[in-house]
């Protein structure tokens, strides 16, 4: 069958294996040609790892200079009579075969990551075949939901204003129109799902149990990512929900790094780039700062992709030649330096004030930002023959 992008609104229903495996492929090639992570962990786990920062993550730390074995964890669904299966489902399989090319692990572990069964699995993994000790934990999971873990209730995460409703411009991928939308208030109970969804509860638990179940290794870090973003999308993000939010994440850093300070160990945020990513594309009224964005920095010399984030992340400030981590003022690891300067910001704001629904896509980076989306899910990559047949029976004999 030939495979073609079916999107609806701001969601992919189709993804291109070929495309998938090209784009593991750019992100190891670049991360081999340029400044290695030094001193970097050996045994890592990546709990949300089959796309965005997650997987650009594993590839830095597997090919960028630290040789890291890994075990991933992600939620996916691979092919069946409904269609090809997700772009996750192949990531993870061709970062695996990447890996073992190259003489290194790449365990995947497809599950609930909130699931005690999942847990046990991946416990259990590292007991018996990954030398019984984790160097580093990351956190990069990216959900709408998470079961209470007492009740099974599922707590449900709303992307809403809080207090008054925020009305802005937001892009519609399906039919390239800039559409405007308002961002209603959030109840109460609202604003706690998504603090139980989206803050720090549930990477807590996870290095609470793996630190009963004595998998952390001596100096062991934990990282977890973030956004705060500039004043424009304050209204959106940083008081919103989303933002009220991030601050339990943040607030859960410092007492995951006090617990870890007992085996030498450290807990972190990093804060990062505004970039494409398979959630960030829900943020309403959040894309037009992107699109400015994304001009701007690619003008200057300054745009970074996921890859290119982590690999700054692990080789600049997790890891490397200094022994302390360079944070700011809220102990947190900041990658948006670049994003939040005086110069990028005033230019963003000077386009931002220009941009309508009618000419966005000139005075913005659409296309870049449109293509990014379609590579999250194989498509619009160089190299790869999209008129190819593919077969669905070789493909449901890939298994991750």
């Amino acid at each position: 069958m030939i495979i073609t992008p079916v999107i609806k609104g701001v969601v992919a229903r189709s993804a291109h294996p070929l495309g998938c495996q090209q784009a593991v492929r750019n992100q190891i090639n670049y991360v081999k040609s340029v400044a290695p992570i030094d001193n970097g962990p050996k045994k890592v786990l990546i709990l949300g790892a089959s796309s965005g920062f997650g997987l650009a993550s594993r590839i830095a730390l597997a090919f960028g200079g630290a040789q890291a074995d890994t075990i991933g964890v992600s939620f996916e669904r691979g092919p069946c009579e409904k269609g090809v299966g997700t772009a996750g489902w192949y990531n993870n399989i061709f970062f695996r075969q990447e890996a073992e090319k190259a003489g290194l692990i790449g365990k995947n572990v497809i599950g609930d990551a909130f699931s005690p069964q999942t847990r046990q699995q991946v416990i259990d993994y590292i007991r018996t075949e990954f030398d019984g000790k984790l160097d580093l934990v990351v956190y990069s999971l990216a959900t709408g939901v998470r079961p209470d873990p007492e009740t099974g209730e599922m707590w449900r995460s709303s992307i809403k204003a809080i207090g008054e409703p925020v009305t802005g411009p937001t892009i519609n991928l399906e039919t390239d129109t800039m559409e405007q939308m308002t961002i209603e208030s959030a109840l109460e109970h609202e604003i706690e799902a998504t603090e139980k969804v989206m803050g720090g509860e549930d990477w807590a638990s996870w290095i609470d149990i793996l630190s009963e179940a004595g998998v952390l290794a001596e100096g062991c870090k934990t990282v977890a990512y973030s956004y705060i973003g500039a004043k424009s999308t304050y209204p959106i993000y940083h008081q919103g929900t989303l933002g009220r939010a991030k601050m339990h994440l943040h607030a859960t850093s410092n007492t995951l790094n006090d617990k870890l300070a007992a085996i030498g160990g450290s807990a972190h945020v990093s804060v990062c780039k505004a970039l494409v990513t398979k959630a960030s594309v829900f943020i309403p009224a959040f894309s037009p700062y992107i699109l400015a964005l994304f001009k701007v920095m690619k003008d200057k010399g300054l745009h970074e992709g996921c890859i290119e984030q982590m690999q700054r992340l692990f080789s600049e400030r997790l890891y490397g030649t200094e022994h302390t981590v360079p944070v700011d003022s809220q102990r947190l690891i900041r990658i948006d330096d670049w994003e939040l300067s005086d110069d990028v910001q005033q230019e963003v704001a000077s386009l931002m004030n220009q941009i309508t629904h009618d000419n966005f896509a000139q005075i913005g980076d659409y296309h870049g930002y449109k293509s990014d989306f379609m590579q999250l899910n194989g498509f619009d990559l160089k190299g790869v023959d999209y008129q190819s047949d593919i077969c669905i029976d070789s493909l449901q004999r890939l298994m991750p």
